[in-house]
């Protein structure tokens, strides 16, 4: 009961922030910058307001918060620890927001930057998660139902890169409008259904309120889109998918759940490397992925929905690939 209510209120309190929120954001002049680089349609999307991630955020603590607060008393604390997670990577997001909204830097904080600060934050959650007894060093496979065990140190160096990739990852993927959220939202009912059935209602709080902050969130950021999630939001969305998915210990799973984000990285990584090995010639029109499409006359909401239909199918195998986990 507590997961309909968190995704049915979750809903309702983000739709109702967002009538109130972007008016501040455009009071504010909180407006999103255009990469030079980017498509030169985008140009008309200059002044839209960013950090709207904040939209989805403050629902999701309200709700872990006040449905989770019994369990909390009981010394339940690994909803928490993945809320935590998420709040850090969405605040290093807010920060490379404010950078570029009120330092006029395009890029945010630099490389270094983030990449210390994600992988800071991804060691602590890590030490944290496996003190309270959620995570072992055993990979557990898909499909298979078995689990291989794995030193330890070579399993919080797989864990890290695996966090911060995760999380740019789905940076990547907010590109176009609704994108970022609409692959997201099937991934957070996976985890909310999978932690069900693991047998923690209260980890399952967290993604159920991203299923319905998200779905109110694209009452605005669906095409054309009123506001964008921003860094604050893309990187809050980056820690919950692999918060969740090392909560549950089952982080091959994102391998499939996160497929879309993992093509719109490789995108890049292939594009960048043949550039250079050639000395300036490209695979794809423009990377990330999504604006190859865009480039080859793709609508945006197009892209939206088959994007965020490979994610609802490659989440439905993935839930067959674990369910034998749970029997």
């Amino acid at each position: 009961m507590g997961i309909i209510v968190t995704i049915i209120g979750s809903f309702l309190l983000t739709a109702l922030f967002g009538r109130v929120l972007i008016p501040m954001l455009h009071a504010l002049k909180a407006g999103q910058s255009i990469r030079e680089i980017g498509p030169k349609w985008h140009n008309s999307k200059a002044g839209t307001p960013t950090m709207g991630g904040l939209m989805f955020i403050l629902p999701s603590v309200l709700f872990v918060v006040a449905v989770g607060f019994p369990a909390l008393r009981e010394g339940v604390y690994e909803q928490l620890l993945v809320l935590g997670l998420a709040l850090v990577y969405g605040l290093i997001g807010f920060l490379d927001d404010f950078v570029k909204v009120k330092l006029h830097r395009n890029l945010g904080l630099t490389a270094l930057q983030k990449l210390l600060l994600q992988l800071a934050a991804a060691i602590v959650f890590l030490a944290l998660l496996r003190f309270n007894g959620n995570l072992t060093y055993d990979l557990y496979v898909p499909f298979f139902n078995v689990e291989f065990t794995i030193p330890w140190v070579v399993y919080m160096i797989f864990a890290g890169l695996v966090i911060v990739g995760c999380v740019n990852a789905v940076n990547l993927t907010d590109g176009i409008d609704g994108l970022a959220a609409g692959v997201t939202l099937p991934v957070m009912v996976f985890f909310t259904v999978t932690a069900y059935f693991w047998g923690s209602d209260t980890l399952a709080l967290f993604p159920a309120s991203l299923v319905g902050g998200l779905a109110g969130f694209l009452l605005y950021n669906f095409h054309p889109a009123k506001v964008f999630m921003g860094d604050t939001g893309s990187l809050f969305l980056g820690g919950a998918v692999c918060g969740m998915a090392f909560a549950l210990d089952i982080p091959l799973v994102l391998i499939l759940v996160g497929i879309i984000y993992i093509i719109e990285t490789v995108s890049v990584m292939m594009q960048v490397t043949y550039f250079k090995l050639t000395h300036g010639k490209r695979i794809f029109r423009m990377t990330p992925i999504h604006h190859h499409f865009e480039m080859g006359g793709w609508s945006e909401v197009k892209i939206f929905t088959v994007f965020t239909g490979i994610t609802v199918v490659m989440c439905l195998l993935a839930w067959l690939g674990i369910c034998h986990r749970f029997g």
